[in-house]
């Protein structure tokens, strides 16, 4: 039995291993986060610059409904990170405009079939959520003058998945940066 860990003197295990502990995961998202938020090469050249983190303010965590599908709903979209933009795209093949991003991610993971706009989106029924009380899986909203015209995912510490504009890719970004800031019109809980 020694063979198959050879020098070590030791057998090798035999059934499966342990899962990790919670606090494993726990620690390790916010970690996957940051990595992802700070890659210069996913900015597009037409769509607002990546917003910085923002200094003072501190994000709640809202436990969402359901944590099992927010959480699927989380990693399915920062995978998408880096999927290049495509008007009218709904595949990651195909790349993905922002509304086709939310609904493939939601068919995807949880067999939800949310409509395909994103002013559609923000008609779903579904409670409106303050900016201070979102939980991971809320849809975002963006639009100069309280308008619908952009969608993103939110997944948490301030900061939301998103498919820009033409030339870009599907990106995550901060809530507090002065293009979405300024630009935010609302959310809804859909989970």
């Amino acid at each position: 039995m020694t063979d198959d860990y050879p020098g070590f003197g030791r057998a090798a295990p035999i059934g499966p291993r342990p899962a990790p502990p919670l606090w494993i995961a726990a620690a390790v998202l916010p970690l996957a986060l940051a990595a992802c938020g700070g890659r210069p090469d996913v900015r597009p050249a037409q769509a607002p610059p990546p917003s910085a983190p923002p200094s003072t303010r501190v994000w709640d965590v809202v436990a969402p409904g359901d944590p099992a599908a927010a959480n699927s709903v989380v990693i399915r979209a920062i995978g998408l990170v880096g999927t290049p933009y495509r008007f009218g795209g709904n595949t990651p093949e195909g790349g993905f405009d922002c509304s086709g991003l939310v609904h493939y991610v939601y068919s995807d993971m949880l067999d939800l079939r949310l409509p395909r706009t994103s002013r559609e989106l923000a008609a779903v029924q579904g409670p409106r959520i303050a900016p201070d009380r979102l939980a991971a899986g809320d849809l975002v909203f963006f639009g100069p003058r309280g308008n619908v015209t952009h969608v993103g995912i939110y997944v948490g510490e301030g900061r939301f998945v998103h498919a820009p504009s033409s030339g870009g890719t599907v990106r995550l970004d901060h809530l507090d940066g002065h293009y979405w800031r300024d630009n935010y019109s609302g959310s809804r809980r859909v989970l």
